[in-house]
């Protein structure tokens, strides 16, 4: 066990992101490579996965701890059928800014629903703006397009302040930088770029593979002079920066080049109940055998966050040789 230093284990829980279901329909090379998660990959039962009623205990129990924020991701949360009822189940919690993250496939028909269940803001993936390099980033059958009219309908929709995020895998879209950045220049989106990292036990992490953000500001500001911008709130972990010309902001993610294990506030639950304290976690908190025993919410609360007080996961900040061969989650199981 390694131990985590006492200002990390003081972080308060804030943020919470809940996935909703392990099913994509996206195989990128960041959480989902087509060898392993092919056509015919085997997801989870319906019976294995929590049900809106559990999922709305769970969130108002992690509320009673201080979080503020909740997030519902997957795989794609959009394929949950009818996610618009679990949406409108967990808006009403006081005082938690509700969002989710998709890859804006399904995003077009859905975002006024969505809307009008009380969700209040998405933030979308996309890693290029041009087909081919999208197409191979994750290996699908549409467009850019696709997801571009799911952003405009989020943003008529009025699910503000929207985010895109964007994977810079070195080799394979480094050459979209600049021309993301200018597609959302002046439009209101907050464009976010993200290392990348190895998520998984199918990635093997290469430093030869990572564009670090220090790399990134420079290519955007030698043609967008930039300055840097405070952050909203504390352990917020992007860095933010805006155009000097006043046509928006963009972000920084820098998970390899500058972790930020001492400031996490997040904790994360997967789809069949178990609770991540880290990415990198080796193993969960089997909260669906708690919620589904006669356990009290008191007694469940007592637990969670006993759980939290004492996490010791940094794998960020201590990653060498020795900790890449580590067993830990996949990312396709407990969202980004």
């Amino acid at each position: 066990m390694i131990e985590q230093p006492l200002d990390t284990l003081r972080r308060p829980l804030r943020d919470l992101r809940i996935s909703v279901t392990d099913r994509c329909n996206f195989r990128c090379v960041y959480c989902m490579p087509k060898e392993v998660f092919g056509r015919d990959h085997p997801f989870l039962p319906r019976t294995e996965l929590l049900t809106f009623e559990e999922l709305e205990r769970a969130a108002r129990l992690f509320a009673r701890l201080g979080v503020t924020k909740i997030r519902l991701t997957g795989g794609e949360p959009l394929l949950r059928r009818d996610l618009e009822k679990l949406v409108a189940i967990l808006a009403p919690l006081p005082g938690v800014d509700l969002t989710l993250t998709t890859n804006g496939s399904l995003l077009a028909e859905k975002a006024q629903r969505l809307r009008q269940a009380g969700l209040q803001r998405v933030s979308v993936s996309l890693d290029a703006i041009d087909d081919d390099t999208f197409m191979k980033m994750n290996d699908v059958d549409f467009p850019v397009r696709r997801v571009l009219e799911g952003i405009d309908a989020a943003l008529a929709a009025g699910l503000t302040p929207l985010k895109v995020n964007m994977v810079v895998k070195r080799g394979l879209n480094e050459h979209s930088l600049l021309p993301m950045a200018e597609h959302f220049r002046g439009t209101g989106v907050v464009l976010r770029f993200i290392e990348y990292m190895d998520v998984g036990a199918t990635n093997g992490w290469r430093l030869d593979q990572v564009v670090p953000a220090v790399e990134i500001i420079k290519r955007i500001e030698a043609v967008h002079p930039l300055e840097p911008l405070e952050a909203n709130y504390r352990g917020e972990v992007a860095h933010r920066y805006r155009y000097r010309d006043g046509a928006g902001e963009i972000g920084l993610i820098a998970s390899v080049s500058q972790p930020f294990c001492g400031a996490c506030t997040r904790a994360r639950l997967s789809a069949d109940g178990q609770v991540f304290l880290c990415l990198f976690a080796a193993q969960g908190f089997d909260l669906r055998a708690r919620l589904r025993s006669d356990v009290s919410d008191d007694a469940l609360e007592a637990e969670l966050a006993g759980l939290w007080r004492g996490r010791t996961d940094r794998y960020s900040e201590i990653r060498s040789a020795a900790t890449a061969g580590l067993p830990r989650v996949e990312m396709s199981y407990i969202g980004g």
